[in-house]
């Protein structure tokens, strides 16, 4: 557990009025001014202005198989930028110190959204040290994640979609709608708050008073994936504020929800088809030897086991969206492709669900594997199905293309049709992750409307080709839509992500945030590791 932390760090709302209705209409109308983007422009008041002076206490973190070097601290947020007085939140913060005397910090988000910055910069530790030779690399739980303030569902929000819209259910849409607003109301009964004012608008205003209180004139930003419309958010709200900031994984600033996952979908389904490959040119393949083949045998295992699920040790069963999840995640990386293959090998040779659970626990679309038997916290700290709450709840926010009933009911056959045409694997799956924004509020639309055509110093952004959530054409669309700064690194690799992977890409970042070296337009990173032009 983190050190100077409670158990759930609290949010300090409604403590001194009674009235649950003023807390409630005053998260409405916050909303409804990020929704316009007024928040973002309106005068500073003095009750943020007591937030901007605030400084952060350091201190050894305390918990399971924590980096002994790694120190724990939190930073007091408002809960409502637009009623700074109505009540805080406490994020939670880790950092590994700069080797000599810093000149100052740099910011990590590892996507998500939902992943946790601080188990991800306990897990990662090793792929940041060279960052250490200038800077204290600093990472953070935004807030609905982790130790700040986590959002719940109570239980798992997916699979109550995944039923929903199954084929049976579907012949009624009305039903489908039901049990979406059913699945939206425990959402916000088992997260408080804080839900309200969850969504990367009011999280790159928490980034700013986090750089302030980490005693930094400029943000130097390293985002991974989700992190990337973090940086491009931040970079919009506070131009005259950005340092050097490098955005791996390019996310869609434009793109409405429906969209972005049918494009992550097709990822997914193209990295399935480039691990079958691999895999059948290795006698270990459970597939067999020929690659046309073994694309069949993945989909007849999911309908099987969506037919006839297997028990788990767990008390649950493990069905075919389960592995479709399991296999999702298992792809993010080149690096994880074996242990892929031995849990898949593992699952249809003995019937043990182990392997490839364990590949579902890592959360959603982290930059590197989240092992289930390595907690960096106390699990009772966080609720089981935060990263995918979390997920959910961020991307609802950011969307304003929030479907009525209507729609959704007209749609909702051509859109499942659509999505399993592109992946008869991942296709249900993703699916349920979209439609799950039904009965929420409408999401804000300072996103699409308002990132564009920045005044910043240079950017460094990393496309890579064979990414299965992230596009490369995103990296172009975003660097096109950002305008001049945007200076793109093309990754000619398999994976989410080229940071962590590419030794290219590592050397070209650092460089980047350490000198302010930027590599020619034009640039890019082979499949070797080695620069282009």
């Amino acid at each position: 557990m983190l050190a100077k932390l409670s158990k759930r760090p609290r949010i300090r709302s409604c403590a001194v009025r009674p009235s649950g209705r003023r807390c409630a209409a005053a998260g409405a109308v916050g909303l409804a001014l990020l929704g316009t983007g007024l928040a973002a422009n309106g005068p500073v008041k003095p009750d943020l202005d007591r937030l901007y002076d605030q400084k952060i206490t350091w201190s050894a973190c305390e918990g399971v198989e924590l980096p002994k070097d790694m120190q724990c601290g939190t930073v007091t947020v408002p809960l409502d930028y637009a009623e700074p007085g109505e009540g805080t939140l406490e994020l939670a913060l880790a950092r590994y110190r700069a080797t000599d005397g810093p000149r100052g910090s740099v910011v990590l988000n590892f996507g998500g959204p939902g992943v946790s910055g601080v188990q991800g910069l306990a897990q990662g530790r090793k792929d940041f040290l060279g960052l250490t030779d200038d800077y204290d690399v600093v990472s953070f739980d935004p807030r609905g994640v982790g130790l700040s303030s986590p959002v719940s569902c109570g239980t798992d929000a997916t699979s109550r979609a995944l039923e929903a819209t199954d084929g049976e259910e579907m012949a009624d849409p009305r039903e489908v709608l039901r049990q979406l607003r059913e699945v939206a109301a425990e959402c916000a009964k088992h997260s408080g708050p804080v839900l309200e004012h969850i969504g990367t608008v009011n999280v790159a205003r928490d980034l700013d008073v986090m750089r302030q209180a980490l005693g930094d004139d400029k943000l130097n930003y390293l985002g991974f994936s989700y992190g990337t419309r973090l940086g491009a958010v931040y970079a919009a709200r506070f131009p005259e504020k950005v340092g050097r900031m490098a955005l791996d994984g390019v996310d869609t600033l434009t793109e409405p929800l429906a969209e972005q996952g049918l494009a992550s979908t097709r990822g997914q389904q193209t990295a399935l088809e480039n691990f079958l490959t691999w895999c059948t040119e290795e006698l270990a393949c459970p597939f067999g030897q020929d690659a046309r083949d073994a694309r069949k045998q993945v989909v007849e295992l999911v309908h099987s086991l969506d037919e006839n699920p297997v028990p788990t040790d767990f008390g649950y069963e493990f069905t075919g969206q389960d592995l479709a999840g399991a296999i999702g995640q298992g792809l993010y990386t080149k690096e994880t492709w074996p242990l892929l293959q031995r849990a898949l090998a593992q699952l249809m040779q003995d019937g043990d669900t182990s392997g490839v659970e364990a590949l579902a626990t890592g959360g959603a679309a982290p930059t590197a594997p989240q092992r289930a038997d390595d907690p960096v916290v106390d699990p009772e700290d966080v609720p089981p199905d935060n990263v995918p709450a979390a997920l959910m709840a961020v991307n609802c926010a950011d969307d304003p293309d929030r479907p009525d009933a209507e729609r959704l009911t007209r749609d909702l056959a051509r859109l499942r049709s659509e999505y399993e045409e592109v992946s008869p694997v991942f296709g249900r799956y993703r699916l349920a992750q979209v439609v799950l924004c039904y009965g929420r509020p409408k999401g804000t639309d300072y996103i699409r409307e308002q990132v564009k055509d920045l005044d910043t110093p240079k950017m460094l952004l990393v496309g890579t080709r064979g990414d299965p959530a992230t596009p490369y054409r995103w990296a172009v669309e975003t660097a096109e839509r950002i305008g001049s700064p945007a200076v793109v690194l093309d990754n000619r690799n398999e994976g989410h992500t080229g940071y962590g992977s590419s030794e290219c890409v590592h050397r070209k970042v650092d460089d980047f945030l350490l000198y302010g070296s930027l590599p020619p337009s034009g640039s890019s990173c082979g499949p070797g590791g080695d620069d282009r032009l």
